[in-house]
């Protein structure tokens, strides 16, 4: 058994590392949000993972985005999965460097029960949304994030559609507040957290 597993053998019981490694999640966008989801997923036991992202690592994604500058040029989906297989080199990663549409987003999740949005365009958020809980799937998606400040006004909101979103709801990405490492990778993380607890079945609705 690899290093990891190891070590999460000593922290999750074996019915819930077993829900963990057996659950598919599938994420759509690989920036600030998706590449750090995934990062906080594999480290917390996750296997089966959907990468899509059409997108390439650019010099502006090394601010918060889990990239490195040898990896600019490289598809974004190349590039994670090579950070991720260095976490755990056991992983099932299923790569899509495809943009996601109405026409194809079925076929690229559809074998996941949870879905991670995370996408910067309003359009191609609520596209992604829809057709997930139209499939009746869990949706975590994210509305507010950008600049710098404090972090408590970052909160998580629920639906009974099964759609739930991290963030502050008011602070768009723009010229004087642009996206950071830190309040973006704390809504990644709480999306990542919410996937654990939705896949553990332990109080989800208090996220």
């Amino acid at each position: 058994m690899n290093p990891l597993m190891t070590g999460l053998n000593e922290t999750l019981l074996p019915e819930q590392l077993i829900k963990v490694r057996q659950t598919p999640v599938g994420i759509a966008g690989l920036g600030g949000l998706g590449s750090n989801v995934a990062w906080h997923l594999v480290r917390s036991g996750f296997l089966r993972l959907v990468l899509a992202d059409f997108d390439r690592v650019e010099a502006s994604n090394l601010n918060r985005q889990v990239y490195f500058p040898d990896q600019l040029g490289l598809l974004k989906t190349e590039a994670l999965a090579e950070n991720l297989l260095r976490i755990n080199p056991d992983l099932d990663l299923k790569l899509w460097p495809v943009l996601v549409t109405p026409d194809n987003v079925q076929t690229i999740f559809g074998q996941c029960p949870i879905w991670v949005e995370g996408f910067d365009r309003t359009a191609s958020k609520k596209m992604f949304v829809e057709e997930g809980l139209t499939a009746g799937k869990k949706v975590v998606g994210a509305s507010g994030l950008a600049g710098w400040g404090d972090t408590d006004t970052i909160r998580t909101m629920h639906w009974g559609s099964g759609l739930s979103v991290v963030g502050d709801f008011c602070t768009d990405v723009a010229k004087d507040q642009p996206p950071f490492s830190p309040r973006v990778g704390v809504v990644a993380a709480k999306q990542a957290n919410l996937v654990l607890a939705w896949v553990l079945n332990e109080g989800c609705d208090q996220q």
